[in-house]
């Protein structure tokens, strides 16, 4: 059992294997159970690789604790591990030497190389409060990287950290499909009926980021790289006025909204999309369907 966890083994683990109390402490004594945490021992010796020590620091905080902050960090391999005292996440407090013990009711748990730790989402959360600006981006840059987490991840991440995680997404230069992507996650998140992305608009060179064909309704996602110059903006009136033209209802959002405020973004689409669809209601046969194609 213990080659399984790294050399470590905690004492229901023991019993399970079938030791009393008593047969545990004469190991112990004897030189073949390394107590390493109250409950939680090596076998044979202490040359432990670094996820026997953090399973054993796991293992002493009860049987729903996860590896957390920096130590979840490392483990995932968003960091690379320097050393310092293993941080864990229980539902109940526990006071452990050589442990930083952290409280928490919801803990986003799960197993990677055999070790129970955060998710990496929850990981950068728990350091984003603490971590300075320079170092969480490298984090979060190496967690999509190796394509641990999405964008969506950490726009959607409800924690402690969460607005400074928005914070800096916002400063972050999208490219204009990442920014599409992140929009329309948004959209799927909430439930709302999914568009089309890119079409043609028949009779026009224009080809909206999202369009609602039957509700008449387009949705811009801009970025400042792509629309956030005098030319473009006065291109984006015009074709704004075109489309006015021909009976479509055009809305816009941008990165630092939909990094920033997703809920906001969410909200104003749902209502556009329940406005538009009153209005189909009430056109004529002629005007409620619009030709496209995607």
């Amino acid at each position: 059992m213990a080659a399984r966890q790294y050399g470590v083994i905690d004492r229901r683990q023991l019993r399970e294997c079938g030791l009393s109390d008593t047969a545990i402490a004469t190991r112990v004594r004897r030189g073949t159970l390394f107590r390493l945490h109250a409950g939680v021992y090596a076998v044979g010796h202490y040359n432990l690789p670094l996820g026997g020590r953090l399973l054993a620091a796991v293992l002493a905080c009860g049987p729903d604790a996860a590896l957390s902050h920096w130590s979840g960090v490392a483990w995932w391999g968003m960091r690379p591990w320097i050393e310092h005292d293993p941080h864990v996440t229980a539902p109940t407090f526990r006071t452990r030497p050589g442990i930083v013990s952290h409280r928490c009711a919801k803990i986003e748990r799960t197993i990677h190389n055999g070790v129970p730790v955060v998710t990496p989402a929850r990981a950068i959360g728990d350091i984003a409060p603490t971590a300075s600006l320079k170092v969480l981006r490298a984090v979060v840059n190496q967690a999509l990287g190796l394509g641990l987490v999405t964008l969506v991840d950490l726009v959607g991440y409800g924690g402690r950290g969460a607005k400074r995680l928005r914070r800096l997404l916002a400063t972050a230069a999208p490219t204009r499909s990442e920014n599409e992507n992140l929009v329309l996650a948004l959209i799927h998140q909430a439930g709302l009926p999914r568009p089309l992305v890119n079409p043609s608009l028949p009779g026009t060179r224009y080809v909206p980021d999202f369009l609602w064909p039957d509700m008449r309704l387009i949705l811009e996602a801009d970025s400042r790289r792509f629309h956030g110059n005098i030319i473009a903006r006065a291109d984006d009136a015009t074709r704004q006025l075109v489309l006015e033209t021909m009976g479509l209802q055009v809305i816009r959002t941008t990165w630092l909204e939909a990094t920033t405020r997703p809920a906001a973004v969410q909200q104003r689409v749902a209502e556009a999309l329940a406005h538009s669809s009153a209005a189909f209601l009430g056109a004529t046969t002629k005007d409620a369907a619009l030709g496209v194609t995607g």
